[in-house]
Formats: C-alpha cells, sequence, structure tokens
C-alpha cells in the first residue's frame, strides 16, 4: 500500500470504480474488508459471523449475517484510488447490484471454490453483460472441503458461456491450500501460519507444479496475444511476449469483453487478496476506457448528447442510489460523467425539469461520511438534501440539458398487507413506508381499493420482512402484517382494436379526444411497450401537438398497471396508437389522457385475457439419501424438476417452482433432509397458470364465486 500521489488526483487513469458481486455466502463482504485491512483503510479485519464488519453496517445486515444495501468506499492500492461498492447476493436485493453496475466501470466476480458457478451468479452475471462490464474473476474458498480450482473455471464455460482465462493456479488446496502461482509472472505467492496475511513470500514455483505450470503458460499465452494482431504476427515468428506486454494485452482483451482473467485464493484465511488488487490496477479500466456517454435532451426532440469524460465539459451525473438519513434527510448517490459537481452549484433535474441546489457533498465509507467540496468526472460520491431526484434521475447544467439512461428496476413479484398497530401511527407509517420506498424502487406501495389496505410490494419473503423491520427500527412504528401474497399478472392472447371517442362537459367547458388503437400479444418480455405508429389530426387542419401526444402514451401506461381480469398488472401486450384525432380548442391532454384509457379498457374487452404467476429457478443441495424426498416434494409444489447432477458429497437439483408453493420452503426442506440440505431461487419468468389455478386465485380474490 502506498498514498496516493496528489499530482495523479486529478489523472482519471489512476482511478477504478470497481463492484464486488456474487451469489450469496461466496464471500464478497469478508473479501472487501481484506482489501479495506490491506489498502491501510481499516486496521482491522472485521468478519461477518462476528457481526462486525465495516461493510454490512445496518442492524439487519449484521444479524443475519448477510448484505442487503450496496455499500460504498475509496481506498488506495499502488498509487490508484480504488472506488469500491461492495453489493448483496440474495436474490431479494437485485435492485442493488442492477444500480451498482450502471455506474460502475468494472466488477469483480467471486466464485465459491467448492460450488463454482451459482445460480445468483448467473444472475449478476448477467447484469453485468448487459451494462458491459468488463470483470475479473476470484475463485475464493479455495481453503474449504471440496474446493476445486478447475471445476470452478469449467463452470463459468458451461453455466455462462464465458471464456476464462486462468492467471493463476492454487498451491495446495482445501486445508493445505497455502498460496498461489502467477503464470504470467511464473511466481509462487504463499501465505505461511494464523497470521493476518499481510506479509506473504514471493519465491519459485515448487517442483510439482512447474510443469502444468509451464504447460498452461503456454496455452494461456496464445489466448492473450490472439487479442493484437501485431503481436500475434511477432509470436508466430517465435518472439515471447515480456510479462509488462502480456498484461498490457490482457487489459485489452478485458476491456473489450473478449475473456474474463481468473484468479484464486481464500479472502477468510487472508490468502490472495494482495494479488487480486494488483489484478484490479492493472486490468480493470478507468473512466477514460469507458465509451463516452450518451444521452438526449427531452426538450429538444430527443436529440443525442454527447458526455465526454473531461472535467471542463458542462456537469452531468446519474443519480444511482437514495438512502434516508434521519437527521440530515435524502443522501442522493451520484456518479459524475462529466465536469464538476461543486458546493453550491444548481443543477437540473431533467426529469421533473427542477433545479436542485448543491448543498453538501461527501464521500462515503459505508455508513460514515467524509465531506469535500467537489466531485469530478469519473467520480462518486453523494450529496445532501437533494428534494426531488429519484433513482436513475440525471443531473446536469441547464446550459446543456442531458437525459441518461434511467435504471431498470425489477417488478416486485410478492406483496402484504401493513396496518400500524395504533390507529395515530398509521399516518407515520405511510410516511416511513414512501422514504423506503423511495430508498428502494425495487419495491412498491399502495392502497387496495377495495379492502383500503396498506399493500407494500417486494421481491421475495425476505425483502418484505426487512422492509417491516427498517419501518419498526429506523421509524418506531410498529405494524401487523398479512400473510405474504404472490403478485399476479395478466396477459392477452389475441390482437385486438380498441377505440374512444371521449366527449365531456367539465366545470361548464366542452372536451374532445379521440382514440384508435390496437393490443397484440408479444413473447419473451414481462413488459408492456407502445409503439408509435401515429397518424395524428387535429380539425381544422393542424398537426397534433406533442403535449397530446404524451399525453396519450401516460393514459396507456396508466393501463398497464390494472388487468381487466384482477386489476394485476397487465404484461407481454404491445400497444400501436393508430389515429389520434383533436377538435381545436376542445382538446386537451386530459382528455387524450382519458380516451387513451378507456380505448385500452375497449381493447381488453374483446380479448381473452389470462392470469400468469411468477416462477422461480430453484437449485436443491441435498445428500444423497434425501434426493427422492425431495424431487417428490418439487413435485407436489407444481414444481418441474430439469436435472439432477452431482456435486462434491452433494446431489444437485435444478427445477422451476412457483412462488405461490416456495412459501416455507426452507423449514419443509430442513425437515425433509434432518437439516442436511440448502437450497437457493431466483426469479426466471412469468407463466400461464393452468385454469384451475386460476379459478382458484380468482376465488380467493372474490373475483369468482
Amino acid at each position: 500500500m502506498s498514498a496516493l500521489d496528489p499530482q495523479k488526483t486529478e489523472d482519471l487513469k489512476y482511478t477504478r470504480n470497481f463492484g464486488i458481486m456474487a451469489h450469496i455466502d461466496a464471500g464478497k463482504t469478508t473479501t472487501t474488508e481484506r482489501i479495506l485491512f490491506y489498502t491501510g483503510k481499516s486496521h482491522k479485519i472485521g468478519e461477518v459471523h462476528d457481526g462486525d464488519t465495516v461493510m454490512d453496517w445496518m442492524e439487519q445486515e449484521q444479524e443475519r449475517g448477510i448484505t442487503i444495501t450496496a455499500a460504498a468506499t475509496t481506498c488506495e492500492w499502488l498509487n490508484h484510488r480504488l472506488n469500491l461498492i461492495d453489493t448483496p447476493g440474495h436474490v431479494d436485493f437485485t435492485i442493488e447490484v442492477e444500480r451498482s453496475l450502471r455506474v460502475l466501470d468494472g466488477a469483480v466476480m467471486l466464485l465459491d471454490g467448492v460450488n463454482g458457478v451459482e445460480p445468483q451468479t448467473e444472475t449478476v452475471w448477467r447484469q453485468a453483460e448487459k451494462h458491459q462490464v468488463p470483470r475479473i474473476c476470484f475463485v475464493n474458498k479455495m481453503d474449504r472441503v471440496g474446493a476445486d480450482f478447475r471445476f470452478s473455471v469449467q463452470t463459468l464455460v458451461e453455466r455462462l458461456d464465458a471464456k476464462p482465462l486462468p492467471l493463476q493456479i492454487p498451491i495446495g488446496a482445501e486445508e493445505s491450500f497455502e498460496g498461489v502461482v502467477d503464470l504470467i509472472a511464473q511466481k509462487a505467492y504463499t501465505w505461511r501460519g494464523d497470521g493476518l496475511g499481510a506479509n506473504f513470500k514471493i519465491g519459485d514455483i515448487p517442483e510439482d507444479l512447474q510443469e502444468e505450470v509451464q504447460k498452461l503458460r503456454n496455452e494461456i499465452v496464445e489466448k492473450i496475444v490472439e487479442q493484437d494482431d501485431d503481436m500475434l504476427a511477432k509470436f508466430l515468428d517465435g518472439y515471447q511476449p515480456s510479462d509488462e506486454e502480456l498484461k498490457l494485452i490482457i487489459r485489452k482483451g478485458v476491456l473489450n469483453l473478449k475473456f474474463t482473467p481468473v484468479l484464486c485464493g481464500a479472502s477468510f484465511k487472508n490468502k490472495g487478496v494482495q494479488p487480486l488488487l494488483d489484478a484490479i490496477v492493472s486490468y480493470l479500466p478507468c473512466p477514460l476506457d469507458k465509451p463516452q456517454v450518451k444521452g438526449i435532451n427531452p426538450f429538444a426532440h430527443d436529440a443525442e448528447v454527447i458526455c465526454k469524460t473531461n472535467f471542463d465539459e458542462p456537469a452531468v451525473a446519474l443519480a444511482f442510489k437514495i438512502a434516508n438519513d434521519l437527521f440530515s434527510g435524502s443522501l442522493t448517490y451520484l456518479r459524475v460523467y462529466s465536469g464538476v459537481v461543486k458546493v453550491g452549484d444548481q443543477l437540473l433535474n431533467s426529469r421533473e425539469n427542477k433545479k436542485e441546489r448543491i448543498q453538501k457533498i461527501v464521500k462515503m465509507h459505508a455508513n460514515s461520511r467524509q465531506e469535500v467540496n467537489e466531485l469530478k468526472a469519473g467520480d462518486l460520491g453523494a450529496v445532501i438534501g437533494l428534494k426531488f431526484s429519484i433513482t436513475g434521475d440525471t443531473l446536469c447544467d441547464s446550459h446543456r440539458i442531458v437525459m441518461l439512461e434511467t435504471i431498470n428496476y425489477p417488478e416486485p413479484v410478492i406483496s402484504m398487507a401493513v396496518e400500524a398497530k395504533s390507529s395515530g401511527d398509521q399516518e407515520k407509517m405511510i410516511n416511513g413506508l414512501q422514504r423506503l420506498i423511495k430508498e428502494d424502487p425495487s419495491a412498491k406501495l399502495k392502497t387496495d381499493p377495495e379492502t383500503g389496505q396498506t399493500i407494500i410490494s417486494g421481491m421475495g419473503e425476505l425483502h418484505l420482512e426487512i422492509l417491516v423491520d427498517r419501518l419498526l427500527r429506523e421509524y418506531k412504528v410498529g405494524v401487523n402484517t398479512g400473510k405474504p401474497q404472490v403478485s399476479y399478472r395478466e396477459a392477452i392472447f389475441e390482437t385486438k382494436d380498441g377505440h374512444c371517442k371521449y366527449e365531456r362537459q367539465v366545470a361548464n367547458e366542452n372536451q374532445f379526444a379521440e382514440v384508435y388503437l390496437e393490443v397484440a400479444p408479444i413473447n419473451n418480455t414481462d413488459q408492456s411497450v407502445i409503439t408509435n405508429e401515429y397518424h395524428c389530426s387535429i380539425q381544422p387542419n393542424k398537426e397534433l401537438k406533442a403535449e397530446f401526444i404524451r399525453a396519450v402514451e401516460n393514459g396507456i401506461r396508466d393501463s398497464f398497471e390494472v388487468g381487466p381480469l384482477a386489476s394485476f398488472p397487465v404484461i407481454r401486450m404491445k400497444v400501436t396508437v393508430k389515429k389520434l384525432v383533436a377538435l381545436q380548442e376542445l382538446s386537451n391532454e386530459t382528455a387524450f389522457r382519458i380516451a387513451a384509457g378507456m380505448a385500452i379498457r375497449d381493447a381488453l374487452s374483446k380479448t381473452k385475457v389470462t392470469l400468469m404467476e411468477p416462477l422461480f429457478k430453484v437449485e436443491v443441495l441435498t445428500p444423497d439419501q434425501f434426493l427422492g424426498g425431495v424431487v417428490s416434494d418439487i413435485n407436489s409444489r407444481r414444481g418441474k424438476v430439469h436435472s439432477l447432477g452431482s456435486r462434491g458429497i452433494y446431489q444437485v437439483v435444478h427445477a422451476d417452482v412457483p412462488l405461490e408453493k416456495l412459501f416455507g420452503y426452507a423449514t419443509d426442506l430442513r425437515s425433509l433432509s434432518q437439516g442436511r440440505a440448502s437450497f437457493s431461487m431466483e426469479f426466471k419468468e412469468y407463466n400461464q397458470v393452468t385454469s384451475k389455478v386460476a379459478d382458484d386465485v380468482l376465488r380467493k380474490l372474490g373475483r369468482i364465486y
């Protein structure tokens, strides 16, 4: 570790913005704690099982030994500034990974050395692919019984279709794991004893590994030089590239997403973390390596705006996370893409078209803060006290208005009714829930129009449990909760036309709007979309106002939220607006918004609508003697077993199971296996239910009798 050279703080080449991501319990927070210790950011190593880690600062995280919210920090290594985000692994908190990857330049993906790629690993890998985030891989827990580095690397190929590039191999395994061999430098890194791992020995490769190292090195050198045509030509002529030349080409391959370097270690035993830090500096991108960010000007016919990573450009920043602070209000995390955000600036929220004043800027270290005067392009930080901004909003200089691509939220799959234990606390409960929902956009809050109940929705039982727990601890409101309910969806299977001619007198004023549209089913998505094939007319003979078109789109989007069958949101539906008619002096935005919604209802009344339920991918690890009982139980839950396999001494069951049948599964599985089996699950898709299941659901909801 070395102090950061002040002259290099202005040079973005020496900045790394990266996150650590993995399946639950792969060792993300444990690895992060070692990174903070070895870089000198903290002076002791916190342990997850002791509940004293720096990054898991929430009481709920310390009690459960899991990460719930992404925590950010900054540290230094080899004269580089590392902006690090530790993300959750639990599927219920996948929004934290999504919004972190949206703003990070690179990522470190951890694998459990025993299990390799696990279900949630696949999810975070897909998220990284979607955002084109370069990554390196660290096979952790090499000291565990059953750890197998080669098996873990192979799972990257088989389950992710990745192109791994092993840059290390382990020295020993399980209890005898003592270090790694660097295949590029051809040196052995060994950690001996039970110390804190700060001191390690760099020496010669053990004799029993020399032949294997030479063979593997030749293989990876061939893969590396393929990324550079000039070097490949020289290599074919017999030239042997130097270590530094190989590292530069590896970096090029990582940035172009051509392969993923793979390292290994045992974070809990303090082995292998320093070479990982070296790899982060050597191979992950700096802000200048990423393509220039592009946005649009929403007030200039969506004209494209390019945001250069330059301190002299007008300021542009994306709000990627909101945190509530009981003392100072809203804490808005920003990634600055262009220019400099300074205390005292007034920036425009381009979604709201309102100005926000930058009152206080802080750099975050988990839940502690360091006040600073500015954030520059390529930097991560937080602003205290913004009034209008939410996750996904763009803040920009009003002289160059830009809106960046927003952050997509996963749709909730489970709901629960809540009520304050004291009637006097009802308003306090609603205010607390609204603040929590603003902080976590993967949760939703609504009032049931028929029962008047307050309904919160989230990504799973644990997600709802955490929201209720935070409501009690942070806002001092105790609540009674109902049994969790599945959040179903509705879908159509036929193409139908819809029409509405809206003519009303409101407050002694006549209003008019006419909308012709078509609804059609679409596959392979859980979203609904609007296409803009408008034939617009305004009588007499004037072009339709842009405000009217936006009002129609808003009316259609409102209609997506309430289906005709049981008022669940409608998915997999494409709406094509065929014709809009307005009358001068009589038409306005309100009329068109209402007409669009009524036209949708007209179309849906003519088509077949079906109920869709959330389907989850489930992976169960069980000893062989309980396999039959586990499979039989999955079948009884309307589940479908796809494959059976083995992983060490365990049998692995892969299945798809409806969420409705997974409530309480953890308890049932423990009973089935004498507590020896474990499982993980992740959302897969919405799936059509059978007519019998649909009737049962609608009967429970009082829709049929």
